[in-house]
């Protein structure tokens, strides 16, 4: 039976992987805070140990010797500013503290959970050899998962056989505050508009396969891009509300009311305390239009496009089952 180790096993694609690596059989220890919400991870078959991401005393203790695979979900994906510092602890420093947990208990493969926001957010096709601009990104998120696959692709030139992966925009269940958000929100009639961008869409599940595809013969050192569905946001909306059966809206507002709208709402929570629900940060991501090359990953690690139907579906059940609407 073959052994995984898991961070962010508590979140939402931590748990479609752990789902997804119990069905295939693997025994998995799942790494999670303290204060962590335990109520899904609760009900599928794993060990849990406790600690902080960064905390590499805790990793070691907690990572059994010799797994087959640590999948590195974790991260901390806010995208407003005054939390950098916070982020730039759990996304760099936590991942190194888990490479140098997995090297010292000779774990024998690594897979990063990275993001497709190193290559930055503008409008036309990536793929695996566009350069990455997360180092010199405005965001903190980019520029923290950036400095984080500079730490990863460090250790797979000293000899651990990591391998990362740098999904889109991932759709499915166990989503309660991303899409799950959007679909909540057109649900109550309260989507004040569309955004005007668009991007590259992938199914949680698919992405947990493509992980542990990755695991298994991924080649150490490369990126793979997931994506799959390509839409704009309009499209999106558009499904959502035929799930729903409530009405959306046909054009999307102006990018520069996005902007303005992101600037007055960040004001109000340098008051508040409260993050916004649309930071600077978020409105240039879902202004852009940036489309992903993910052949690399559907020839060599099998990774399965889906529709954005199947994807918003499986979310809206999901939500829906938990009564979440």
């Amino acid at each position: 039976m073959p052994l995984a180790f898991v961070t962010g096993a508590t979140g939402f694609l931590g748990l479609n992987l752990v789902e997804r690596l119990a069905a295939g059989g693997w025994d998995i220890v799942a790494y999670h805070r303290a204060s962590s919400d335990l109520k899904h991870l609760g009900r599928l078959p794993v060990r849990r140990t406790v600690g902080d991401l960064a905390d590499r005393a805790a990793l070691e203790a907690g990572m059994p010797p010799g797994a087959d695979a640590v999948f590195h979900c974790a991260a901390n994906t806010s995208m407003w500013r005054r939390r950098r510092a916070e982020q730039w602890h759990d996304n760099v420093h936590g991942t190194e503290a888990v490479l140098a947990a997995a090297r010292a208990r000779s774990a024998k493969r690594f897979v990063h959970v990275s993001t497709a926001s190193v290559y930055g957010h503008g409008h036309g096709t990536i793929t695996e050899d566009s350069p990455p601009l997360g180092a010199r990104s405005a965001m903190g998120y980019a520029r923290s998962k950036g400095a984080a696959e500079a730490a990863v692709k460090r250790a797979a030139a000293e000899g651990l056989a990591a391998v990362i992966l740098n999904p889109g925009h991932i759709v499915g269940r166990y989503d309660a505050h991303n899409w799950g958000r959007m679909i909540r929100m057109v649900e109550r009639g309260t989507v004040p508009g569309v955004p005007p961008g668009g991007g590259s869409f992938c199914h949680a599940t698919a992405v947990a396969d493509a992980l542990i595809a990755a695991a298994q013969h991924g080649r150490p050192g490369r990126n793979y891009l997931l994506g799959g569905a390509d839409a704009r946001f309009l499209d999106v909306f558009a499904v959502i509300g035929r799930l729903t059966g409530k009405s959306v809206p046909k054009r999307a507002m102006p990018a520069f009311a996005i902007k303005l709208y992101a600037r007055a709402l960040t004001a109000i929570a340098a008051v508040t305390g409260r993050e916004p629900d649309i930071t600077p940060d978020i409105a240039d991501i879902v202004t852009g239009d940036t489309r992903l090359d993910c052949r690399r990953a559907v020839e060599e690690l099998g990774f399965r496009r889906a529709s954005l139907e199947i994807m918003l579906e499986d979310a809206y059940l999901w939500m829906k089952g938990e009564g979440l609407l």
